[in-house]
């Protein structure tokens, strides 16, 4: 590389030497021409020095594109993170406002289980939930016990009929919980 950034130096010097100063007689004299090829190579730098720092230049503005497209890429996740995040909390207050609303209208419940530990609470919904009943998890005001209602009724005489189904069908030990 050094070799041939000083021929491409010194042919593109001799030639512009030979036109700029056209009285100058060369001498065959070695130190003479080692003197002159030195400056010239020292004066004047070559093309491919200026072709590099072109280069340099045109890298620096493609990385400096690269980074603001990132910029911009993170900044336009962050708004839809935070667009999911707003549309899970409104989901989710939309489903605990239903399921008070149910609770509300259903006085009166075919109650499965009545559970202390919340999880097993839960796993009892759930298995009653995959069986296609509309389960529901109450929590008793004053208590540590949440109760697992398989069915919520409004009226008195079919919460009854349901019940004794219940009890003659899917489960002996079911009963019923009265919501003041």
């Amino acid at each position: 590389i050094c070799q041939n950034y000083l021929f491409y130096s010194a042919a593109n010097y001799l030639s512009l030497s030979l036109v700029i100063l056209p009285k100058v007689t060369l001498h065959t004299c070695c130190n003479c021409d080692s003197l002159l090829f030195i400056i010239l190579l020292v004066a004047m730098p070559s093309c491919k020095f200026f072709g590099k720092k072109g280069a340099r230049e045109k890298a620096q503005a493609a990385l400096l594109a690269q980074q603001d497209s990132i910029r911009v890429a993170d900044s336009i996740r962050k708004v839809q993170d935070h667009l999911l995040a707003l549309e899970n909390a409104k989901l989710d207050s939309i489903r605990i406002a239903e399921e008070a609303r149910i609770a509300m209208e259903s006085r009166y419940n075919i109650i499965v289980g009545s559970f202390i530990t919340p999880q097993y609470a839960k796993d009892l919904q759930v298995e009653y939930v995959k069986q296609g009943y509309n389960a529901q998890i109450l929590k008793v005001a004053g208590s540590r016990f949440e109760l697992v209602a398989a069915e919520g009724h409004k009226s008195f005489r079919t919460a009854v009929e349901r019940l004794n189904q219940f009890q003659d069908t899917i489960q002996l030990d079911a009963w019923m919980y009265i919501k003041k």
